[in-house]
């Protein structure tokens, strides 16, 4: 499956309700071959000077053409995962988390997915192919992770490859 994040991307700033520090949050749309695949969000935090990324993705398997997000399928989950540093590793790492816990409870999000329910859903790993996809190509959620853009590593930069 080729993955294709949908160029108009929309980022936000605000200010961290639990320290006050400012983030950034991307919403974007993910295509395959077929059309749309899936909605993510990737609010991008500097919590106490540690970067680190939650990104929600939701997966529906019957994405209505003309209206993708107000008209969600029965089997639309949303997955959730922080990425940041992690004990004795010199990389940030991606841990599942409860899918959109901080979101409202709307039909819009389908199933939030808890971490164990995550875990046993066969959609997984279309989830862990879709968040290695942003780490990789949406330039924001990069630069704050890694702190280079895709060119700049291509061009001999020395950051790790995210997955």
């Amino acid at each position: 499956m080729r993955l294709r994040i949908d160029p108009d991307r929309d980022i936000k700033t605000g200010t961290c309700d639990c320290c006050r520090t400012p983030f950034e949050r991307v919403t974007g749309f993910v295509n395959n071959d077929d059309g749309a695949y899936a909605i993510y969000y990737a609010s991008c935090y500097h919590h106490d000077g540690i970067h680190e990324a939650w990104i929600d993705v939701i997966i529906d398997d019957a994405w209505v053409p003309d209206d993708p997000v107000s008209r969600p399928g029965a089997n639309r989950v949303t997955f959730g995962c922080r990425v940041g540093p992690v004990e004795n590793s010199p990389v940030p790492a991606c841990s599942l988390v409860t899918g959109a816990a901080v979101a409202p409870d709307e039909p819009f999000y389908g199933r939030k997915l808890t971490r164990d329910e995550a875990l046993a859903h066969p959609w997984l790993s279309d989830y862990w192919e879709t968040i290695d996809h942003i780490l990789e190509n949406d330039l924001s959620v990069r630069q704050h992770l890694y702190g280079v853009t895709t060119s700049e590593q291509a061009s001999g930069g020395d950051t790790p490859t995210p997955g």
